[in-house]
């Protein structure tokens, strides 16, 4: 009994002092992190503040890591893309959600449900409360009994309606260090500009006239992160966030945190140390909570941000994969998409890509330059106007304009303009599009328009006068339900819930599973996902024309359960998804 009692005690100390070293090197890292951004001569009084937040929200209760895996698909939406008269829209989205996707989608981000005065949700009034329009805590709460959730923590900036902001214009302390305050006369042209507003905004205070920095918008003020005090709020919320059931955090537009007069001010190493310090922070009071980025970027600067695949994002969006499927189908060539993501690699088994097609954006083509010519990505923009919708410029460094964003619904940017096309080849064309999304490895983030086949939404426009109310049009509920009992709707809604049940249902589809790209021809993106064990071949004809075929093996198809000879043709836009036969 005393040799059980001492092996007893022993085991206990044992883990004990395994919790202390991890805790020990935790919080040693982010003294270091907090050193490296700060500086040292106040770093141990930051760390003693940070240790104090965790302490304050930490709960007893243990979580795993997180994880992904075939299971996981994600719904991108509004709180009020459905609502129905007489309710909180929060409710009707819950109600409508469960009752139509619960069998094929496992997570919903709500996109920006907090108080806002502009960019539909974007620019916060106040990060720590529900929009009342929307609901309130308990809304998100409940539908996180149903749905994993992701929450955007817009934290690159905030609304000039904000509380902080207004502090700032009264000097109050410490918000008076809660903004960038800028010279209108220092050399600003280094800094990248994803917008053609103005990059300062003068803001009148008691102690003068001062010019705040607003990378994207007058009412979207830019919060300064050199500011201690900041950075500490910014932690609570994203820790308040948390605690009311947020599973992912997406954190909007972060790669330009970090200012630095002389620099391009976008990914600097100041943003990555921050980030990391935000992992650590989350990982102690939530391992079972991931970061997502959103860096609108060249694919090999967006990629920087997982970090060494340990320290910084789980999971970064892969913003190159819209416009290049887009470019494939507008030329009926596969080739450049094949060849990009041939090279799709993450640096561990922790990390891996947020797949999307369509966004409450628009589709940004500042992710494929380097991988598309210049003249090819400007024919894009040419086509997408014949088309009716919408380019979006940006201002480069030497005063020129660049498109930076097509707006228009994913749907309609890939018919072809001046052709009257059949309802079928449109709906068949669009499916595919999502299903390379769907193969690729990664998670798929699934706009909810592009779910339920949604077209664009010319008049919203009309009404707002920004491009992106294209893609943004809000549902009434009962009209969507009876909607979506025929025609588009139905066809797009039935076929992308077979290929999410496909995918879902077949390990070789796990984010992290092996892929090899097929050469098999020009007009055919073909991805082998999986292992001996379990293999999935993927084909998706991008153009109008039938494609034979000569394929690797014969198999079973996944989506239809008929048999696939090695000699096959793909019919236009076809999609076929098989299982090797051995």
């Amino acid at each position: 009994m005393a040799a059980f009692l001492e092996n007893f005690f022993n085991h206990i100390i044992s883990k004990y002092f395994v919790k202390l070293h991890k805790n020990h090197d935790i919080m040693h890292t982010i003294s270091d992190l907090v050193s490296f951004v700060y500086g040292e001569t106040h770093s141990q009084a930051i760390v003693k503040r940070i240790e104090q937040l965790i302490a304050e929200f930490k709960s007893d209760t243990t979580s795993k890591s997180t994880f992904f895996d075939e299971q996981d698909a994600i719904l991108i939406t509004y709180g009020d893309m459905v609502s129905e008269a007489g309710e909180r829209p929060l409710k009707s989205l819950h109600q409508f959600l469960k009752a139509h996707i619960s069998e094929i989608i496992n997570t919903v981000h709500i996109l920006p449900f907090y108080p806002y005065s502009s960019d539909d949700g974007f620019s916060v009034i106040d990060y720590a409360q529900v929009n009342p329009n929307l609901g309130d805590w308990d809304d998100v709460r409940n539908l996180r009994q149903d749905f994993k959730l992701m929450f955007d923590a817009v934290i690159n900036h905030i609304s000039q309606q904000s509380d902080w902001y207004q502090a700032f214009l009264c000097d109050k302390s410490p918000y008076t260090d809660y903004f960038t305050v800028v010279d209108p006369s220092e050399d600003l042209t280094a800094v990248f500009r994803p917008r053609t507003l103005p990059l300062l905004t003068p803001a009148q205070t008691p102690s003068g006239l001062k010019h705040v920095w607003t990378t994207f918008s007058a009412d979207q003020i830019d919060l300064n992160y050199a500011s201690v005090d900041l950075l500490l709020e910014i932690l609570r919320i994203l820790l308040i966030y948390i605690q009311n059931g947020a599973d992912l955090i997406r954190l909007d537009a972060i790669g330009f945190m970090w200012k630095e007069i002389g620099t391009r001010c976008l990914h600097l190493p100041q943003t990555h140390a921050i980030i990391q310090l935000m992992r650590l922070v989350i990982e102690e009071v939530s391992p079972s909570t991931a970061l997502v980025t959103e860096t609108n970027v060249p694919h090999e600067e967006n990629i920087s941000y997982f970090g060494n695949g340990r320290n910084e994002a789980q999971m970064v969006y892969n913003f190159s994969l819209p416009p290049l499927t887009l470019h494939a189908f507008h030329t009926g060539n596969a080739t450049i998409l094949g060849k990009w993501a041939a090279e799709l690699t993450t640096p561990s088994d922790t990390t891996t890509f947020f797949n999307f097609c369509a966004s409450h954006d628009g589709v940004g083509v500042t992710p494929a330059r380097g991988i598309l010519p210049d003249e090819e990505i400007q024919q894009m923009a040419e086509r997408i106007e014949a088309l009716g919708g919408y380019v979006s410029y940006k201002t480069n460094s030497d005063g020129s304009h660049a498109a930076y964003e097509l707006n228009m619904n994913y749907f309609d940017a890939l018919k072809t303009p001046a052709i009257e096309e059949d309802e079928s080849t449109c709906v068949k064309r669009f499916l595919t599009s999502q299903a390379i999304m769907l193969a690729l490895p990664g998670v798929p983030g699934i706009y909810f328009h592009s779910l339920f086949g949604s077209q664009s939404w010319f008049e919203g426009v009309n009404i707002t006068g920004h491009n992106r109310t294209i893609n943004r049009e809000k549902l009434d509920k009962p009209t969507l339900e009876s909607e979506l009992q025929d025609g588009i709707r139905q066809a797009v809604f039935s076929g992308y819930s077979a290929l999410l049940k496909a995918r879902k249902s077949t390990a070789a589809f796990h984010p992290n599973a092996p892929q090899a790209i097929l050469n098999l021809h020009p007009a055919v993106f073909a991805i082998q996902r999986g292992t001996d064990e379990e293999t999935a071949v993927c084909l998706h004809n991008v153009s109008a024309d039938s494609v034979s075929l000569t394929l690797p093996s014969k198999g079973k198809n996944l989506l239809t359960s008929e048999n696939v000879q090695s000699n096959t043709a793909l019919k236009p836009y076809e999609t076929i998804w098989y299982k090797p036969i051995k």
